[in-house]
Order: C-alpha cells, then structure tokens, then sequence
C-alpha cells in the first residue's frame, strides 16, 4: 500500500512501521483530543506514520446493557475534529452498508470488523466509498482466506486494502497468534497486528470480556520481528475505568517507551 495516498499522512517511509492507535470508543472529545496529542508527539518524535483509531459506535458487545458509543453522528464529528487539529488521518470500524458512507464523510481509512470480513456487501460499501480499507482477520478465518476479502476491495477498484491479524479462537474463552500468516497475508496486502485485541479473552461468564495487557510488549515486538507493516493498539489514560475494552488495553503512560523499543527493534530487522 502506497502509504502516501491516504490523506494527512506526515510520515510514509515504508522502512518503519505504520500505527493505528487510540482508544477502544469515543467516549468524548476531551479525551479523544488528549489520547490523540500524546501519541501525535511521540509518532512526530520517532517519525512513525500515525493514524489515530477510535470506534464511533460499539456494535459487538457481549452484554445489552454494555457501553455502545455517545451517538453515531457525535463521535464521527469527534473523530473530524481530531483530524483537523493535529493533521493526521483517522480511522473507525463499520458494521452495515449504511455506516460506510456515513463514516467516510468523516474519517480517512474504514475498519472492517473481524466478525465481519466475510460481509461481501459491506466489504463492497466500504471500497465504493474511496477510503482506505482496513478488513480485520475473521477470528475463525486462515491466513489464506484473507486473500478472498483483500481481492473483493480491489475488484470494486480499490487498491487502498490492508489486512489485520487479530488472533484466532483458542478454546472457548482464549485469543493466539499465528504469526506464520503475516508473510502468508503480505502476499495479499499489507498486514497490521492488532496488538491489544489479540491478548483478549472474550465470552468470559461475566459478560465482560478479559485481557493479558502484561504481554502488550511482548506482542508487539513478535509481530515486529515477524515483518508486521503496522501495529494497531488500543489505548487509554485510564484503562481501568475505560468504557470499553478496558482490560486489554495499553495504559497510555506506556505508550513511549514501547514505540521506542519497536523502533530500535525494526532497525534491526531491516538489516535482514
């Protein structure tokens, strides 16, 4: 993916690795502006091409009475006003037809759920509208697969696809990482590990789901070594009392000192 062509991108120097990150939801501009202006000056710092990520709306949740979003056309705006302030792309997931053109009024790159890859009409939605496409790896999906869902953008007249490896199912309750299917799926399109969502551990009996975000480090560093093109992490000031996805996501604090690792780590791989 010509990194160049997704607009407000500062930095496109394919050496290093590109990211995807903020919080889990827009649960208000306040701290969606904050989250953003920590991670802009360490991208700026360490000139890591940076595209901040929050959901507009949260579609897929275990329980009814679990958070959903602050209303659909309030976040996107959020989301704009993220862009504009600090000149960076932004990034948001869909779930219906209907969501991929209200989306893409407002942000830059439209996420496909994992849940979701599978949706023809909805991959179709989303390369209609121009933007880049982000199709998240079905938890239930081989690597191989993803090749079918990169090829329905492209076959609309989209180049702009990208893949991310999230985790596959382990068991009932537990996330793993093939990291043999980055090289697989590079064939196809460039490929992001979601860091944070593959250390979950969903369909916990509270209805909430878990997290190991001890091993956030470890995980970014394998999909690193493993010639990952991006990174997606979530993150949050407060991960404890986020609204969503709290128990995996990366305590904000600890946010420079990972990139930094990542970045002295990728300058080794390339000399491979």
């Amino acid at each position: 993916m010509d990194l160049s062509l997704i607009p407000q991108l500062k930095y496109t120097d394919t050496r290093s690795f590109f990211l995807l990150s903020g919080p889990c939801a827009i649960e208000g501009e306040t701290m969606a502006l904050q989250i953003a202006e920590h991670i802009v000056q360490l991208t700026d710092e360490l000139k890591i091409p940076y595209v901040f990520k929050g959901s507009f709306k949260k579609a897929n949740r275990s329980r009814l009475d679990s958070f959903t979003g602050i209303g659909d056309e309030k976040a996107l705006k959020i989301l704009r006003k993220v862009s504009e302030t600090f000149h960076i792309p932004t990034v948001t997931d869909i779930h219906t037809e209907q969501d991929a053109e209200m989306a893409a009024a407002y942000v830059d790159v439209l996420q496909i759920p994992a849940f979701l890859a599978r949706q023809t009409d909805l991959l179709v939605a989303a390369a209609k509208t121009g933007k880049a496409v982000n199709i998240k790896k079905g938890q239930f999906m081989s690597p191989e697969s993803m090749k079918h869902a990169v090829t329905k953008i492209t076959e609309t007249g989209n180049q702009q696809a990208m893949i991310t490896e999230r985790g596959s199912m382990f068991g009932y309750q537990d996330m793993i990482v093939d990291f043999r299917g980055i090289p697989t799926m590079k064939q196809y399109a460039p490929v992001v590990l979601d860091v944070t969502h593959s250390l979950q551990q969903p369909n916990q009996t509270s209805g909430v789901t878990g997290g190991r975000p001890a091993l956030i480090g470890t995980m970014a560093r394998a999909g690193i070594a493993a010639g990952a093109d991006g990174l997606f992490i979530e993150t949050h000031f407060d991960p404890a009392n986020a609204k969503s996805d709290g128990a995996n996501m990366l305590d904000l604090q600890r946010m420079g000192k990972l990139l930094k690792d990542l970045v002295a780590l990728r300058q080794v791989v390339n000399q491979f």
